[in-house]
């Protein structure tokens, strides 16, 4: 099971500096068609709002594994270690109740929306949509993962704003 999840974190990672190369290079080419052909790229201002969007979902995961989500740490560490703990416990639970739920909302949006579409691009609306679904799925795992590892070590996360 680890080790399953070791490969979609990496598989994540990898996929979110795609798409932000991705996100770097599609208007740099509307720059260049545009400013050096004197043709413009058509749809892409919608393509690069797509890979924003599939960069923001997806790369969410990563950042709460690494606890790089904001969680008021300073509010957390003035509270007494046991309140501390079932603050965080609920926290991670309400987190995957909420992520979840996007989750089933964006699958039941996409099974009633199957035969539409984007405007300028035209693309398929479960395409569109698939970023939003895996993500929260993602971000219900790894808020899981948290709350496991909560539960296990049955003490609050130390918590630290970390500047780099």
């Amino acid at each position: 099971m680890t080790q399953l999840l070791e490969f979609i974190r990496a598989t994540v990672r990898g996929l979110s500096v795609f798409l932000l190369l991705m996100l770097i290079l599609t208007p740099l080419a509307q720059i260049i068609m545009r400013g050096v052909f004197g043709i413009p790229m058509s749809g892409a201002e919608e393509l690069a709002r797509y890979f924003l969007i599939c960069l923001s979902f997806l790369a969410a995961s990563y950042v709460t594994r690494d606890g790089g989500q904001i969680c008021m740490e300073e509010l957390q560490a003035m509270l007494p270690d046991r309140l501390r703990w079932l603050t965080q416990m609920l926290i991670e639970i309400l987190g995957i109740v909420f992520f979840g739920s996007i989750c089933i909302a964006a699958i039941v949006t996409i099974s009633r929306n199957l035969e539409n579409q984007t405007a300028t691009l035209e693309m398929p609306f479960y395409i569109f949509m698939a970023p939003l679904a895996l993500g929260m799925f993602l971000l219900a795992v790894e808020t899981l993962m948290v709350l496991i590892h909560l539960v296990q070590t049955g003490r609050a996360n130390d918590k630290t704003t970390n500047l780099t």
